[in-house]
C-alpha cells in the first residue's frame, strides 16, 4: 500500500519501522513540530522524525491538522490510508475520510476499554492484569470507532508503564502490518465498539505523582509502576522532593503508626505506613542525586522509625 504515516513518540516508531520493512510505500511521514530540549534549549526532532529522516522519508510537521494549508498538503499526497499511531492532536474529519481506506489507529489498550490520552499508565494503575492493543477504523469520536484487530499481552506483577509500553509498541508494530494485509484482501470484518467499562484515559500531570499515604498501600503501589517513567512518583523527605521507583506492599510494621510514618528501617530498604499496609521502599531518588536502591541510599542517608515522609 501507499501510506502517509501519523505519529510522534517512541511508542509510534516500531510500527513506523515495520511499515517500511514489510515493504508499504510511506509517501509522507507527519509529525509534531520539533521542541526546545534540555538547558540550552536546543530544538529535537520527534522520535518518528528521526526514524523518518533515517529512511530518507519526507516529514512534515504542520502545526495544526485542521489548517487548510495542511489539509491540502494531505490531500495532494497519495496513499490508501493514513496509519495514526500516538500523534498527539485530534484528526478533523476533512481527513478522516480522504482516502480510501479513512484513517487506521493502533491503539494501545483492548478497546472499548481506556479510551483516552494515557491507556498503557492507566491499565497499570487500575491493576488490570491484561492489556493489548486495538487496530481501529478512526470516526470522528475518541477513540470510538470500529476495531478491526486486537492483541492481548499479561501484565507482569511488576509491570511500568514503561515496559508495557514496550510491549505494545512491538504488538502494535505487528498487528498493524496484519490488519493493512487483511485489509486489502477484504479479510477484515469490523467490529461495533460498545460503552466503555473504564473511564476516559486522561492525560496524567506531575500532581498526580504526590503520593497520599493516606490511600492503600496496594493503590500506591500501583501508582508507582504506572507513573513510572513519567511523571514519577514522590514525597517529601524533609526540604527535599523523593521520589519512588519501586516498592513492595507488605503488612503494618506498627499497628501504632500513622500514614507517612516511617515503621521500620533495615540495611535494605525502609517501610512506609499507608491507610492500609505498608509499603516497603526499594528504590529512590532524592533531590540532586542519582536513583539509586534503597540499600545504597541507606549507606549515606540516616532514616529511623517514626519519621515522617510528605
Amino acid at each position: 500500500m501507499k501510506l502517509i504515516f501519523m505519529g510522534t513518540p517512541d511508542f509510534s516508531v516500531g510500527t513506523l519501522e515495520a511499515l517500511v520493512e514489510a515493504g508499504h510505500e510511506i509517501t509522507l511521514v507527519v509529525s509534531q513540530p520539533d521542541k526546545p530540549k534540555g538547558r540550552g534549549h536546543e530544538m529535537m526532532p520527534t522520535p518518528v522524525k528521526e526514524a523518518a529522516m533515517k529512511h530518507g522519508l519526507n516529514v512534515f510537521q504542520p502545526k495544526k491538522l485542521r489548517d487548510p494549508e495542511t489539509v491540502k498538503v494531505l490531500e495532494d499526497t497519495p496513499a490508501d490510508a493514513i496509519v495514526v499511531i500516538a500523534f498527539g492532536q485530534i484528526v478533523p474529519p476533512s481527513i478522516l475520510h480522504m482516502k480510501k481506506y479513512g484513517c487506521i489507529n493502533v491503539h494501545g489498550s483492548l478497546l472499548p476499554k481506556y479510551r483516552g490520552a494515557a491507556p498503557i499508565q492507566w491499565a497499570v494503575i487500575d491493576g488490570e492484569k491484561e492489556s493489548g492493543v486495538t487496530i481501529m477504523q478512526m470516526d470522528e469520536g475518541l477513540d470510538t470507532g470500529d476495531m478491526l484487530l486486537k492483541g492481548s499481552v499479561v501484565l507482569d506483577e511488576k509491570e511500568t508503564s514503561g515496559s508495557l509500553f514496550d510491549k505494545l509498541s512491538a504488538l502494535g508494530a505487528s498487528l498493524c502490518v496484519e490488519a493493512l494485509e487483511k485489509l486489502e484482501k477484504g479479510e477484515l470484518q469490523a467490529e461495533k465498539q460498545g460503552e466503555s467499562p473504564t473511564e476516559y484515559a486522561c492525560m496524567l500531570t506531575k500532581e498526580m505523582g504526590e503520593l497520599d499515604f493516606s490511600r492503600s498501600a496496594v493503590v500506591l503501589e500501583r501508582l508507582i509502576r504506572g507513573l513510572n517513567p513519567w511523571p514519577s512518583a514522590y514525597t517529601r523527605l524533609g526540604d527535599k522532593t523523593l521520589k519512588i521507583w519501586s516498592a513492595d506492599v507488605c503488612e503494618r510494621k506498627n499497628p501504632d503508626a500513622v500514614p507517612g510514618e516511617i515503621t521500620e528501617v533495615t540495611k535494605q530498604n525502609f517501610s512506609v505506613c499507608c491507610g492500609e499496609g505498608d509499603l516497603t521502599i526499594t528504590e529512590l531518588q532524592l533531590q540532586g542525586k542519582k536513583r539509586m536502591d534503597a540499600a545504597s541510599f541507606l549507606r549515606g542517608y540516616h532514616l529511623e522509625a517514626g519519621m515522617k515522609l510528605g
